[in-house]
């Protein structure tokens, strides 16, 4: 991974080992899949860093230097939970953060569970993190599996189709996100049926006898939740075989720019999609992360960005409200905290450790040879989730 250098690299601790924390210091640990996929891990790097320099630059945290100590977890929940063990005990940090694939972060809460230490879950999206499987320790930033689903549903339901064919990873994260997509749009639409499923291995997707299956279901509309280099061959061989066209797709994490630049002028049009139009969000908070953002690395941010940055903005704004930085006391702190983040401010609420960053919809689009995401707008997390009285029913009896 190539960065720039003026943007004060040293501030960011990577590391397979570190001494311990030096005095003036405060170090916390991150943990992601970064050997394994490079397109969103780069630009939430990137993003962790430009807020680590201007945390750092503005005083640190009441003075102290934060420091962030990275490890690469290869895709693997083992190396992930090997890692965290490493930074708990060896380098000292206070609490961990990140992860990228769900089954990553289920393995990261439950080893907080264990260790007794705070984890902020940045990009998994499994509802079980916060609810079936939640823990006093664990605390999510991104839009949930149920949020984002009840926002796709939401647009789904407007659309005159009946028969619907679903495609998605075989693992908790695509397991989940169809089980509850068909929940919800079921509640708001009884007269639909969901005629074939197609569950292809995570990064081994064989995209040919996949759509023919779907195809041969004859469905009205299509869900897709494959993304990454699997989205690429799904798109690439449904256009060849003409599995789209005059079908309504409804494509969860689609609109992301680290998702729809693989595709180019491959790209379907038409498609209802959760993503980051970063090019045509007009609010002060988001134009303020983007003008910094370009000036230190001369390109446009992607999704992955914005979640390292307000990571790492998560990690200051709980370090700076209590000077209690024992596990006890950072959790205490963590319920309710209130975080800017390039979305506008969010809140992890108190009774599920959700937070409530929200997300954007619209639809995708060729410009330029590239796709981009039109008809968009901004759905605010909080209107997307159970009451707090009613999430927290869905958690684990203490």
């Amino acid at each position: 991974m190539k960065y720039v250098a003026g943007l004060a690299l040293s501030a960011l601790l990577i590391a397979s080992g570190a001494a311990h924390a030096q005095q003036g210091e405060i170090k916390v640990g991150e943990i992601n899949s970064y050997s394994a996929l490079p397109a969103f891990t780069e630009p939430y790097r990137k993003g962790m860093e430009l807020a680590l320099k201007q945390i750092n630059d503005a005083g640190g945290i009441k003075g102290k230097k934060l420091v962030v100590i990275t490890k690469d977890d290869g895709g693997k929940p083992g190396d992930a939970v090997t890692a965290a063990n490493e930074l708990v005990s060896r380098d000292g940090v206070v609490l961990i953060a990140g992860g990228f694939l769900s089954n990553i972060g289920l393995a990261l809460s439950d080893f907080a569970k264990q260790k007794e230490i705070l984890y902020i879950a940045a990009e998994p999206l499994t509802d079980a993190i916060v609810w079936s499987k939640g823990n006093d320790y664990t605390f999510r930033l991104r839009p949930s599996n149920y949020m984002q689903a009840s926002m796709l549903a939401e647009e789904a339901a407007k659309l005159p189709a009946k028969k619907w064919a679903t495609i998605a990873p075989n693992y908790e994260f695509g397991q989940s996100f169809v089980a509850v997509f068909k929940e919800l749009l079921t509640k708001k639409r009884p007269d639909v049926e969901f005629v074939a499923e197609q569950w292809p291995p995570l990064g081994k997707i064989d995209a040919g006898p996949v759509l023919q299956a779907i195809d041969a279901a004859k469905p009205d509309a299509i869900l897709n939740a494959t993304f990454a280099g699997d989205l690429v061959k799904l798109v690439r061989e449904g256009n060849t075989r003409g599995v789209f066209q005059n079908r309504s797709v409804v494509s969860y994490l689609t609109g992301e720019p680290e998702y729809l630049d693989p595709l180019k002028d491959e790209t379907p049009e038409g498609w209802i999609v959760t993503g980051y139009p970063w090019y045509g969000i007009k609010t002060p908070e988001h134009q303020a992360f983007l003008d910094a953002y370009q000036a230190a690395y001369k390109d446009y941010p992607r999704l992955g960005s914005v979640v390292g940055y307000s990571t790492v903005k998560s990690i200051a704004a709980v370090l700076n409200a209590t000077d209690d930085h024992s596990t006890a006391g950072l959790v205490k702190a963590m319920k309710g905290l209130k975080v800017d983040t390039p979305f506008g401010p969010i809140v992890y609420r108190a009774a599920d450790h959700q937070s409530t960053l929200g997300a954007y919809v619209g639809k995708t689009a060729k410009k330029d040879g590239k796709g981009v995401m039109v008809d968009f707008a901004f759905k605010k997390g909080a209107d997307y989730l159970p009451s707090e009285a009613d999430a927290a029913k869905l958690r684990p009896a203490n």
